[in-house]
């Protein structure tokens, strides 16, 4: 068996215990390291100690770092640093391996070739039966279909080393995983699914949780200076509705605009554009879903907001990233 870690970035999330208990019963092989790394401003390792009575004799083998607050990624690369293990498999704090992980991981990185770089594991993601998901639920369950999802991802220790890790700039659970791969592939090494399954139960959230999650289209304004403008394709990832967005936020402030300037017809007709853009936008979230008053008056309302919010921070993205070289160019340096 190819010896491996496990590296689990945490927030100490209600989560952490059936992620930690999973692992600890998963039959097959067992961790050489489980490198913890608490990732709260204030983290205190010993408010870990009751997560952890569930690992049983891994707790031996576990150790806790603290990450310091500063995002997902930089996480990882604490939990790296610590490795030693020839394999380092990553996994999310909110997930939970299926009972024969551990066996079908070792199969998975048997089969890797010299090669392959990372293998990564399926993620399954249980939805209601009796009704229709949520739009929550929907994006949750993209998960599954995501490519190179740290969730549970495999990576040869060495390889990450070679491309210096995640890149910390992306201080989010968003589009981290995807830059990292494209730096591996493009060293020359393979990504390739395993058989693996992981369990990623849609966990609560707030009904504005779609708003906030708009932060990330400044993390694709990083992606397109770091791997081009068809970073899109290259990483297989939905292109979403940033320019839609754009063009309802630009009639809604244009109509705003006008109205101050005395031109009453023209604001019509882009509020009217503003209107249109942001019913049509309304009525693709709320078609697929369960229709409750609930869920129509969240769609709603976060309908109106999403537009402007994902339009600012692509923008405040693209300004703050301006500088930031190609992957290509910081390979070189």
């Amino acid at each position: 068996m190819t010896p491996y870690a496990v590296v689990v970035p945490t927030l100490v999330r209600d989560t952490l215990a059936d992620c930690l208990a999973s692992l600890a019963a998963a039959t097959g092989p067992r961790p050489e390291q489980i490198v913890l790394v608490d990732d709260r401003l204030d983290g205190d390792p010993g408010k870990l100690e009751h997560p952890l009575s569930v690992l049983g004799d891994l707790r031996e083998r576990t150790t806790v770092l603290g990450g310091g607050g500063r995002g997902p990624a930089a996480a990882r690369n604490t939990g790296l640093r610590a490795v030693t293990a020839p394999w380092t498999v990553f996994l999310d704090d909110d997930v939970q391996v299926g009972p024969h992980w551990s066996a079908q991981l070792a199969e998975d990185l048997a089969e890797a070739s010299a090669d392959t770089a990372g293998v990564q594991g399926v993620i399954a993601v249980p939805l209601p039966g009796e009704r229709r998901p949520t739009d929550w639920e929907r994006g949750t369950a993209g998960l599954a279909r995501a490519r190179w999802i740290t969730a549970d991802m495999a990576y040869r220790t060495e390889a990450l080393r070679q491309v210096g890790g995640f890149d910390e700039r992306f201080e989010r659970a968003f589009r981290e995983d995807a830059d990292l791969a494209l730096r591996v592939l493009d060293a020359g090494w393979r990504i390739r699914q395993g058989r693996r399954t992981t369990r990623h139960p849609v966990r609560p959230a707030s009904r504005w949780v779609s708003v906030g999650q708009q932060r990330g289209n400044a993390d694709d304004a990083l992606m397109r200076h770091l791997h081009g403008p068809d970073w899109w394709d290259k990483a297989v990832a939905p292109r979403g509705r940033i320019r839609r967005h754009a063009a309802i936020t630009s009639a809604g402030l244009a109509a705003c605009a006008l109205a101050a300037a005395g031109r009453p017809r023209a604001a019509a007709a882009c509020a009217l554009g503003w209107a249109a853009g942001t019913a049509e936008f309304a009525r693709a979230r709320i078609g697929p879903g369960p229709r409750t008053r609930h869920e129509v008056t969240t769609m709603l309302a976060t309908s109106v907001l999403i537009p402007p919010a994902a339009t600012w921070h692509r923008l405040s993205g693209a300004w703050r990233h301006r500088h930031a070289p190609a992957w290509e160019e910081e390979r070189t340096q």
